[in-house]
Parts: structure tokens; C-alpha cells; sequence
């Protein structure tokens, strides 16, 4: 089977298009067809070697296909099962071996490719607005690359949710993006202060809480968009890692919470699983989260995918198809 790998981390040059035997189920396993692959900022981490893994790595933390083969003692699926999954690594590939407490089955009316792109990103804008903060109706939140991905995902769930949204942009291309997910204010980042705009919106009181997927541009001034005893909820780290900092900085912002989330410490039991997945593509199958598929493409492209979305130059998801 075709599979990309990384042997030695790096840039996305280093993503190698090889041939490799197709695995096989083992215990508690199923061997998933895959149709499409999510393309997620995880991917570049473990590229670039800022997540640590054995070599060769396996890149792809997210997607969809049918079930081929199942393994000893798997009651979860059962073979010609359409299924998707996130947070297991190796879907940049034709076949993928995935715990089948893993697996969760696509709603009929669901296509694998909205299976592929709702799950990862789906389910962290659910683990964020549902349990980091829980947002309630009147709770205003300031959401970072609103027309990203999670993003986008993150401002939708928000305002189903019934909070005002803030979210932040580049250009004015995104910003009509934004909008257009839901989001109440947009503040353009490239051309405004967004913590002196989110106090300005908010009448100084600032927001209730942060989404930030950027992190080191972005840190300071989120934590002074907030409000006191606001939280700053840092998801991700797309402009590099924050720099090491006095923990007394919360208290002079006023008593602030700070919080490093990650979609697997949200995803602990097979239960939690299928209410976050349940939710996401069950609002995807009923139109209330609605996907934003930027670009498409093939497998031997994998390089080229992770070029665009280190670009910060995308609105939305990027998919690899594999069939």
C-alpha cells in the first residue's frame, strides 16, 4: 500500500511517498480503507519533530473510509462499516490500523469527506465551547483564525451555544468567511490591536474567554482580552511555542485562568467519544455546523498540503483523498 512517512523531521520535503506491506488487525484493532485524510496542524508538529515519535513516522492523525478487517474481541464495528476517527496516527495512507474503540460510524447521509474533515477539528471546537469553558447563552468569547478550520467550527458551536463572538483575522477575504460562520465582530488583526479592539467591544470589561490556536503572537494580548478571572484557552501553537513566563502574570491580569488543552485528555473514555463525535456529525448531517472543505488533495501531494496551511494563506479544511 501507499503510505507517507517521515524519516528524518523536517520541512514538508520530508514527507516520503513509500510503498509499505498493508498491515493487519490485531487484537482489539480494525484495518480501515481510507477515502480521506484531515490535514492538521498535529501533522506538521510531528513532521517537524516538535512532537516526538519513533522513526519512521507515521503522519495523519484524522480519517474516514471502510472497515476492511476487524481483529480478535472487536465489537465496536464490523467489516464494510463506513467509520471515521481522530487522534490515531497514520491516515496518510491507503489502509490504517485504528484501536476500534476508536471508530465511530458516519451517519448515513454524512459523505466521507465531511466525515474526515468534522472529526479532529470538530470535536476540539466541541471539547472548547462544551467543557475547557463551557460557554452558556450572554458569555462572549474572542476566537482566533476564525476562518481556519477549528476555528470556524469553534464560532459556529459558539453561537449555537448563544454566545457573542469576537473572532480575528488576517485579511478581508477571511473576514466575509468569518462573518459568515457566525461570528457577531471581526477584528483584523494585520491592522488592529485585537486585545485594545476585544476591551473596546466588550465596554473595557473584556471577554470571558479566549480560544487561541497561535500562541506565541498572540499570548500577551489575549490574556489581556480577557476579563478578570477570564480564561485563555492556548489549543494550539501555529506561530510557535510560547516562551517560558512568570505564573504572576495571571494574578496582575486579574486572577486569570490558563489552560494547554488537547483533544486526547477530552477524549478519555469510548463514552466521551461518541457524545463529542455524536454531536459533531449529527450537526453536520442536520446542517447546523456547516464544513468549509478549502482544498482537496491527492496523496503524493502531502507535501504541498502541509506548505499551504503553514502559509496561513487557507480558509477552512484541507483534505487528502486517498480513492
Amino acid at each position: 500500500m501507499k503510505s507517507i512517512q517521515v524519516n528524518v523531521p523536517g520541512g514538508p520535503e520530508n514527507l516520503q511517498l513509500v510503498d509499505i506491506p498493508t498491515p493487519r488487525p490485531g487484537p482489539r484493532q480494525a484495518l480501515v480503507r481510507i477515502v480521506a485524510s484531515g490535514v492538521n496542524f498535529i501533522d506538521i508538529y510531528f513532521r517537524t519533530g516538535l512532537y516526538k515519535a519513533d522513526l519512521p513516522i507515521a503522519i495523519g492523525s484524522e480519517g474516514a473510509g471502510t472497515v476492511e478487517a476487524v481483529g480478535e474481541g472487536v465489537t465496536e464495528v464490523a467489516p464494510g462499516d463506513r467509520v471515521a476517527y481522530a487522534m490515531a496516527r497514520g491516515s496518510y495512507a491507503e489502509y490504517a490500523v485504528v484501536p476500534a474503540a476508536q471508530l465511530v460510524k458516519i451517519p448515513a447521509h454524512v459523505d466521507f469527506h465531511s466525515a474526515a474533515a468534522a472529526m479532529l477539528q470538530g470535536m476540539t471546537a466541541h471539547y472548547l465551547t462544551h467543557s475547557t469553558f463551557p460557554l452558556k447563552a450572554g458569555d462572549t468569547c474572542l476566537v482566533h483564525a476564525a476562518a481556519g478550520g477549528a476555528g470556524g467550527l469553534t464560532v459556529q458551536m459558539a453561537k449555537n451555544i448563544g454566545a457573542r463572538v469576537l473572532g480575528t483575522v488576517s485579511t478581508a477575504e477571511k473576514a466575509q468567511i468569518a462573518r459568515q460562520a457566525g461570528a457577531d465582530e471581526i477584528i483584523l488583526y494585520t491592522e488592529q490591536e485585537f486585545d485594545v479592539e476585544a476591551r473596546r467591544l466588550t465596554g473595557g470589561r473584556g471577554v470571558d474567554v479566549v480560544y487561541d490556536s497561535v500562541g506565541k503572537t498572540t499570548f500577551e494580548k489575549s490574556l489581556n482580552s480577557l476579563r478578570p478571572r477570564g480564561t485563555l484557552a492556548l489549543f494550539g501553537q501555529s506561530s510557535g511555542s510560547v516562551p517560558a513566563f512568570d505564573p504572576a502574570i495571571l494574578n496582575s491580569k486579574g486572577s486569570l485562568f490558563l489552560t494547554r488543552p488537547s483533544l486526547g485528555h477530552y477524549l478519555l473514555t469510548r463514552e466521551e467519544l461518541l457524545w463529542r463525535a455524536g454531536e459533531v456529525l449529527d450537526a453536520v448531517d442536520a446542517g447546523k455546523l456547516r464544513l468549509r472543505i478549502d482544498h482537496t488533495y491527492p496523496l503524493a501531494d502531502a507535501a504541498r498540503a502541509h506548505r499551504d496551511l503553514e502559509s496561513r494563506k487557507t480558509a477552512g479544511k484541507l483534505l487528502l483523498a486517498i480513492e
